[in-house]
C-alpha cells in the first residue's frame, strides 16, 4: 500500500482541538469537561491579580450542561486586529495561540494563562458559546459553534459596565450526552480561589436550585489552612499556624502548620493555578522547611544520642499551602498542574528557610513541640524499618524471594505489564489462579475482612497477615521505606464479590491504600475490577450486565421477541474459570475503574467519617442519604 503526500491530513483553526481535545484539556472525562470551565475562570482571575477586576460570578445552567462566567475587568478587546483584519474577540475565540499575556508586563504582569489557548480550547469543544463584553461604554456579543463565528461582532447598545461573561456548552459529540457539571465540585473549586485572592469576591449560582453564595475569605490562606486542617480530623501540634506573605521579586504567600496526622500534605498554586503535580515551588518549600527545623534542633541541641532524623521525619505530619506568582511560570502541558521553573525552587527555599528559622527562635514553646514530633516520628520510622525489610524488589534473579505462600505469582518481571489480582476468598481466587494470563497476570486470595487502617494503629497494620502479604507482594514497602521504584506490579485490581460484603472489603483495602500507600493511587496503580452481576443469553448471544441498571438497559435494546435466559451471579466463587476470564480478567474486554483522587479533604473527611472510631459520623451519613437510597437494591 503506497503512503504518499495525499495521505497527509492537515487540521486547520481549532480542527486540531476536537481532532485530540486530550491533548488540550486532558481527556474527554468529568475531570477534562471541568477543564473548560477553570480555563474561563482562570481568565478572570487574571484580570483580578492584576488588579483590573473584584468580581467574578459563575452560573451553573439549570441542566448542568453549561455554565456563564463573568467578571468586571477591563473587557476583552473588541478593536479589528491591524493583520488578520478580524475583530480581537473572534480573533482570541477562534484561533489557537492568540491572546494578550505573552508579553509579560504589558498587559499582565503576572497570569495563569500563557499559552493563548485556554479560550480558543474551550469554543471549540463547545456547541455553542455566546461571548458578550462591556467596554469603552458599548455592549457587544458574538455567538459561535463549535469553534466557528455563528455570528458577526455586533452592538448592543450603551452601558455602563464593563467586563466580559462567557456562556458555553460542552459539545455533548465530544463529553457525551449524560455529561454534566457537578455543582459541589464547582463550588468547592470556586471557594479556594476565593481563599486564594483576597479581595475578590466570586458569586456562584445554580439555576436548577436557586442558589446563590458569595465566597470571600479576607484571612486568605490562614484561613483555608484552618479549613483543611479541620476537614483532616487531625489536632495541630501547635495551635497557632505559620504564615507569611512576600511581594519583593518573587510574590509568595505560605501558610502551615504541624498536626498528628502521620503523612504530609502540600497544596500548592502558581498564579492562581492548582498545581497537583507540585513542581519546583514545592521542591523549595521542602527543603526550606526542612533547613529551618533542622537548623533550629541542631542550634538548640534537641536531638537525643542515637537518633537520626531525617527530611521526612521534619515534615511529617506537616499541613502546607504555598501560593506563588512568577512572571513567566513553565508549566507543564496544557493543563497546567505542574510548575517547571528552575529558578523558583531556590528562590522560595530562601525566603522560606529564612522566615520559618525566626519564626521559631520567637515561638519557643511551638518550636519545641515541631522538634518533638520530628524526633518521635525518627523513632517510629526506625521501629517499623525491621517490618518493612522482608520487601524486596522484584527482579529476573531474586523475584519469588519471601514472597507470600498464597501468591501465585506471574512469569514476567517487568511491572510495566505486570498485574496483581487481590481477591476475595480461595474459592474465587482458584478461578482467577485458572483464568488469568499466567505471564502477567498474579493472584493473591484474601482471607475475609482485612483490618480496618483508620481505626487501628500502625503497629497494628504492620502486624495484620493480610495487609502485610500485600505490601510484601507488591515490593514498594510502606511508610518511610516507600519506594515507588521497587513496585511489582504497574496495576492493582481490587477483585470482589457485586454485593455488599465485597463492596466492604473493597473499602477497607482502598482505606488502607489511601492512608498507607497514597502514592499508589496518586500515580494511578490502583483499580477496581467490575465482575458481571448478571449473564444474558439469547440465542447464540451472550451479554454481561455489571448491575440491574445496566441489565435493564440490555434487556431493551433487545428485539421485542427475544427470550432471555438472565443468570444472577451470587459470587465470585460461582463464575467458571472461563466466565471470569472473558468478563475480569481478559484487558482486551474487561471493565475496570480506576481509583483517583479529586479532592484529598473531602477523600480524608469521608475516610473520617465512614470507617472511623465515631459512630454517630455514620450515623449522621446514613440519615442524610437514607431517603435517597434504592430499597430494591439493597443487599441485606
Amino acid at each position: 500500500m503506497d503512503y504518499s503526500a495525499k495521505d497527509i491530513k492537515v487540521l486547520e483553526g481549532l480542527e486540531p482541538v476536537r481532532e485530540r481535545p486530550a491533548m488540550y484539556i486532558g481527556g474527554t472525562d468529568a475531570r477534562g469537561l471541568h477543564h473548560l470551565l477553570w480555563e474561563l475562570v482562570d481568565n478572570s482571575i487574571d484580570e483580578a491579580i492584576n488588579g483590573h477586576a473584584n468580581r467574578i460570578e459563575v452560573t451553573l445552567d439549570a441542566d448542568y450542561k453549561g455554565a456563564t462566567v463573568v467578571d468586571n475587568g477591563r473587557g476583552i478587546p473588541v478593536d479589528v486586529h491591524p493583520r488578520h483584519k478580524k475583530p480581537a474577540l473572534e480573533l482570541i475565540l477562534t484561533t489557537l495561540h492568540a491572546g494578550g499575556k505573552f508579553e509579560q508586563g504589558r498587559n499582565y504582569q503576572v497570569a495563569g494563562g500563557l499559552h493563548g489557548v485556554g479560550s480558543s480550547v474551550v469554543n471549540a469543544l463547545s456547541s455553542e458559546l455566546r461571548a458578550t463584553v462591556w467596554r469603552g461604554g458599548v455592549e457587544y456579543e458574538q455567538s459561535f459553534e463549535r469553534g466557528k463565528p455563528a455570528s458577526r461582532l455586533q452592538k448592543r447598545g450603551k452601558t455602563s459596565k464593563r467586563g466580559t461573561s462567557i456562556h458555553f456548552r460542552p459539545d455533548p459529540t465530544i463529553f457525551g450526552k449524560s455529561a454534566k457539571l457537578d455543582p459541589k465540585s464547582v463550588r468547592e473549586r470556586l471557594e479556594a480561589k476565593s481563599y486564594l485572592h483576597r479581595g475578590v469576591k466570586i458569586v456562584f449560582r445554580d439555576d436548577k436550585t436557586g442558589e446563590r453564595e458569595e465566597l470571600e475569605h479576607p484571612d486568605g490562606l490562614v484561613e483555608y489552612l484552618g479549613a483543611i486542617v479541620g476537614a483532616r480530623a487531625k489536632p495541630p501540634v501547635h495551635p497557632e499556624p505559620f504564615a507569611f506573605e512576600r511581594d519583593n521579586g518573587l510574590r509568595l504567600e505560605l501558610a502551615l502548620q504541624w498536626t498528628e496526622a502521620t503523612d504530609e500534605h502540600l497544596r500548592s498554586y502558581a498564579n492562581g493555578i492548582p498545581t497537583a503535580s507540585g513542581g519546583t515551588h514545592e521542591a523549595g518549600l521542602r527543603q526550606g522547611v526542612t533547613k529551618a527545623v533542622r537548623g533550629y534542633m541542631d542550634a538548640n541541641k534537641l536531638v537525643p544520642k542515637g537518633v537520626k532524623v531525617g527530611a521526612e521525619d521534619i515534615r511529617e505530619g506537616l499541613v502546607a499551602l504555598l501560593s506563588v506568582y512568577v512572571a513567566a511560570p513553565q508549566f507543564q502541558g496544557q493543563t497546567k498542574d505542574r510548575l517547571n521553573n528552575p529558578e523558583v525552587a531556590a528562590q522560595v527555599e530562601s525566603v522560606v528557610r529564612t522566615e520559618l528559622q525566626q519564626w521559631l527562635i520567637e515561638h519557643k514553646s511551638a518550636a519545641e513541640s515541631i522538634a518533638m514530633r520530628a524526633i518521635i516520628a525518627a523513632r517510629a520510622r526506625e521501629a517499623s524499618r525491621a517490618a518493612v525489610q522482608q520487601v524486596t524488589r522484584k527482579t529476573a534473579v531474586s523475584h519469588r524471594l519471601n514472597l507470600p505462600g498464597k501468591l501465585s505469582d506471574c512469569a514476567s518481571t517487568d511491572p510495566a505489564e505486570s498485574e496483581l489480582f487481590l481477591v476475595e476468598g480461595d474459592s474465587a481466587g482458584g478461578n482467577a489462579k485458572q483464568g488469568r494470563d499466567r505471564r502477567t497476570q498474579a493472584i493473591l486470595p484474601l482471607r475475609g475482612k482485612v483490618l480496618n487502617a483508620e481505626r487501628a494503629s500502625r503497629s497494628q497494620i504492620f502486624a495484620n497477615r493480610e495487609l502485610n502479604d500485600i505490601v510484601t507482594a507488591l515490593g514498594c514497602g510502606i511508610g518511610k521505606a516507600f519506594d515507588i521504584g521497587k513496585l511489582r506490579y504497574g496495576r492493582v485490581f481490587l477483585l470482589m464479590d457485586a454485593d455488599s460484603d465485597g463492596h466492604h472489603i473493597a473499602t477497607l483495602l482502598l482505606t488502607f491504600f489511601y492512608r498507607m500507600l497514597p502514592e499508589l493511587i496518586r500515580g494511578g496503580h490502583v483499580f477496581i475490577a467490575q465482575p458481571p452481576l448478571f449473564r444474558i443469553d439469547v440465542g447464540r448471544d451472550t451479554h454481561w450486565a455489571l448491575d440491574e441498571a445496566d441489565r435493564d438497559r440490555i434487556l431493551a435494546k433487545l428485539p421485542k421477541n427475544a427470550k432471555p435466559e438472565i443468570s444472577r451471579f451470587k459470587g465470585l466463587g460461582e463464575m467458571t474459570a472461563d466466565e471470569l476470564k472473558t468478563t475480569t480478567l481478559d484487558p482486551r474486554c474487561r471493565r475496570a475503574l480506576r481509583v483517583v483522587i479529586r479532592d484529598d479533604i473531602e477523600t480524608a473527611r469521608l475516610l473520617t467519617s465512614l470507617m472511623g472510631k465515631d459512630p454517630s459520623a455514620r450515623y449522621a451519613f446514613i440519615m442524610e442519604n437514607a431517603p435517597s437510597a434504592d430499597v430494591d437494591a439493597l443487599d441485606v
